[in-house]
């Protein structure tokens, strides 16, 4: 099994051979990545006290200065590049060159001339950056998702930026590439799901078979780009309420129909990943903090984990 990360408010928890070590305590940890090229370095970020970076697997950390903005919503390592950005709330992107060392705003994502429409509906005054998406091919073409305003896209390393994308869910909840295919790119949102076939540029809605549409994890196949998987339930108030979420797991194959296999979830499955060396292993992560994994592509699941509740984003590595 691979080692994996989950991000809590509470603490990142790391899970490897069977073992569960708590760290980052008590900041605040909402967001994670981890560096394709190093799976021993990850960077987290957290709801108000920045951006953290670790370089031995989670077991010490450092707090890296310059990210304009305490809560840092999303964080992305590019995999043709090397260059991390960190999104925030409110709505900015930032970047590094050197690893975290040092960091600059891309400061045309603020001024597009959509930016003033941004919304996030529980706290309408402000909204934030949600998901990032770096080339796999190009190191200068990044996709951003914004909750609430859409998806924009830069192809010169955020110098300049292209506004709102056609046909993208404006309600953005994730993004995710693949390696195989550089020019397909896939968005879980709140009102269902989407593809685009020229990374991000056009987009087109994807749901058939889909049951619900309030859609949000999303993961790719290791090895099958066509093999994704998403999360949704009926609505907000399922996902993010007190009761049961009745929330589903679903699976497309090849641009098929959307089936279903998992179904009836009392805890949100926030987090979806696949293992990067396994083709056809995903991983769940579900608010209650059960890890499960499928060893099958989703035919069959197990429980692999109990981390602390209040989980929000998973890493394999």
């Amino acid at each position: 099994m691979a080692r994996l990360y989950a991000a809590g408010s509470s603490a990142v928890a790391v899970v490897d051979d069977g073992k569960i070590e708590s760290t980052l305590e008590g900041r605040g940890a909402r967001c994670l990545a981890v560096d394709p090229e190093d799976p021993g370095t990850l960077y987290v970020g957290t709801s108000d006290e920045g951006l953290f970076k670790s370089e031995d697997g989670g077991r010490i950390w450092e707090k890296l200065p310059g990210v304009g903005h305490p809560r840092v919503t999303a964080v992305a390592v590019s995999p043709a590049g090397g260059a991390i950005y960190a999104g925030t709330e409110p709505s900015s992107l930032f970047v590094s060159r050197d690893g975290g060392a040092s960091w600059r705003e891309l400061e045309g994502m603020r001024h597009l001339s959509s930016a003033p429409t941004w919304s996030f509906p529980p706290r309408p005054w402000t909204s934030h950056v949600r998901a990032i998406a770096p080339s796999h091919a190009d190191p200068d073409l990044v996709v951003v998702g914004i909750e609430l305003g859409g998806v924009v896209r830069s192809t010169d390393g955020g110098q300049t930026w292209q506004d709102q994308r056609p046909g993208a869910q404006a309600d953005c909840h994730s993004l995710a590439a693949h390696h195989a295919d550089p020019e397909l790119l896939y968005e879980a949102g709140g009102g269902g799901f989407a593809q685009s076939r020229d990374f991000g540029d056009s987009w087109e809605a994807a749901d058939e078979g889909m049951g619900m549409r309030y859609a949000w994890g999303l993961a790719v196949d290791a090895e099958d780009p066509e093999l994704v998987y998403a999360s949704a339930a009926s609505g907000p108030g399922r996902a993010h309420g007190g009761g049961p979420s009745e929330a589903s797991i679903y699976r497309r194959r090849n641009g098929g129909r959307w089936e279903a296999v998992l179904e009836d979830l009392a805890a949100f499955p926030y987090a979806l990943c696949q293992d990067p060396e396994t083709p056809g292993t995903l991983y769940a992560g579900l608010g209650d903090g059960t890890v499960l994994i499928s060893p099958d592509s989703g035919r069959s699941w197990s429980e692999v984990a109990r981390v602390p509740a209040g989980l929000q984003a998973l890493a394999a590595a």
